[in-house]
């Protein structure tokens, strides 16, 4: 368990200008434009993710890791660090989400806290198929860290991928899951990004303004794998 000096909080000031209209986009979002999945009333795990924000070799990116094919749910895809909160992280209404999101990238990927400033939180979302109530939280990585798998059993891969990757409109389409679900898809780092991280970055580069105008009517289908994969898997 990582343990805080102090409680994470949220710290606005001091970003770099790119980052400034993803941190206005975060404030002012509303459940609906983010996503049609909203918590229920009742019930939902609590969770968190963490978007982290950098600065590597190719310009400003985001940190990914890619999870482990063995866990229950969602395996093998590629997401946003994050995890279910833990009691000693605190209040889900309240800075329970930072602690974990914090917590739980330390975790999975080795990366020091001390140098990541978490500026903003999104509302929390839902996802149907595990039962999750997401907060994402966006964090600059104003101090960066060797990052890598932690725990194979929990993690796949750890990755950065560019932020003009994810723009480029070569890399976006639209996901035909068999299940019936669509939604947006990123091909970047020889990856398919899809599912709910593909729709939270989707609504990000939107919303502040960094998306580029796409093809929506390009289409792309999961590999009999990882559809397999992506299957909820039950304890024995």
């Amino acid at each position: 368990m990582t343990a805080f000096p102090t409680p994470p909080a949220l710290v606005r000031d001091g970003l770099p200008a790119w980052l400034l209209p993803v941190r206005e986009a975060a404030e002012r979002a509303a459940p609906e434009q983010l996503s049609r999945f909203l918590p229920p009333a009742e019930g939902g795990r609590p969770s968190a993710v963490l978007m982290l924000f950098g600065e590597g070799p190719a310009g400003p990116d985001l940190l990914l890791i890619e999870r482990a094919r063995s866990l229950r749910s969602h395996a093998g895809q590629p997401s946003f660090p994050g995890g279910a909160l833990d009691p000693e992280d605190g209040d889900p209404a309240g800075g329970g989400p930072l602690a974990a999101a914090l917590r739980e990238a330390v975790e999975e990927t080795g990366l020091d806290a001390s140098g990541v400033q978490l500026f903003a939180r999104l509302p929390a979302l839902y996802i149907p198929v595990s039962g999750f109530v997401v907060t994402p939280v966006l964090g600059w990585w104003r101090e960066e860290s060797p990052v890598a798998v932690v725990d194979p059993a929990e993690t796949g891969a750890v990755f950065r991928v560019p932020l003009a990757e994810l723009t480029d409109p070569a890399n976006r389409a639209r996901l035909r899951h068999p299940s019936g679900f669509t939604g947006p898809a990123f091909q970047v780092a020889g990856r398919l990004v899809w599912g709910f991280t593909a729709g939270v970055i989707d609504r990000v580069l939107h919303f502040s303004g960094l998306e580029r105008p796409w093809d929506a009517r390009r289409t792309v289908e999961l590999s009999a794998e990882a559809v397999a994969l992506s299957r909820p898997r039950r304890d024995p």
